[in-house]
């Protein structure tokens, strides 16, 4: 049997259960389908989730493979736990954030709000693309102004996106699976 020669890792948000309907669910569907290696772990009790146990998850399921390339996809809560997670983040080739909250949302919500306290939107050398949409009730602001200029993190924009969702009409994202297998892909709408 021959090693997959990508792994990836798509860590949920805020709240999900992992929906069959989720771009997420359906991309890790799609990958396994290619031959590739997925891991899409519920991470713990994501109603009143608990940084340090996200965190405990991030180093269970985040072990680089010994072989192929390994590519994280976080969305939604789950930027600010890749934030969190300092020198404790897996060492991934390629790592894309999708539709973070804005810190003072996260504060306003107290079952999350531990997420944003000592979010260090400073750090120098974050390699990763972010991917956002316009009109997000969870970052009205726009993830580019918390994020993607404080960072200098490459950026793609999707018109009408709002927090790329199922909500939002993301369930199949075929940008996002060509993204997957081809990084020069730049990230778009349905």
């Amino acid at each position: 049997m021959t090693r997959p020669s990508k792994t990836f890792l798509i860590l949920h948000g805020f709240q999900n259960r992992r929906p069959p309907e989720h771009w997420q669910h359906r991309l890790a569907e799609q990958l396994r389908a290619r031959g590739h290696g997925v891991r899409y772990p519920q991470l713990p009790d994501p109603e009143a989730p608990v940084l340090g146990d996200w965190l405990a998850a991030l180093d269970e399921h985040g072990a680089r493979p010994a072989q192929g390339e390994f590519v994280v996809l976080a969305h939604s809560l789950s930027v600010l736990l890749w934030l969190r997670a300092g020198g404790r983040r897996p060492v991934a080739d390629r790592v894309l954030l999708v539709a973070p909250p804005s810190p003072p949302v996260t504060a306003s919500i107290p079952e999350i709000a531990a997420f944003a306290d000592g979010l260090d939107l400073t750090e120098a050398g974050l390699d990763a693309r972010l991917v956002y949409g316009d009109g997000d009730p969870y970052c009205p602001e726009g993830a580019d102004l918390h994020y993607g200029l404080p960072l200098g993190l490459d950026m793609d924009h999707v018109p009408g996106g709002e927090h790329l969702n199922p909500d939002s009409g993301y369930g199949d994202w075929p940008s996002l699976l060509e993204w997957c297998e081809d990084p020069a892909v730049r990230l778009r709408g349905h």
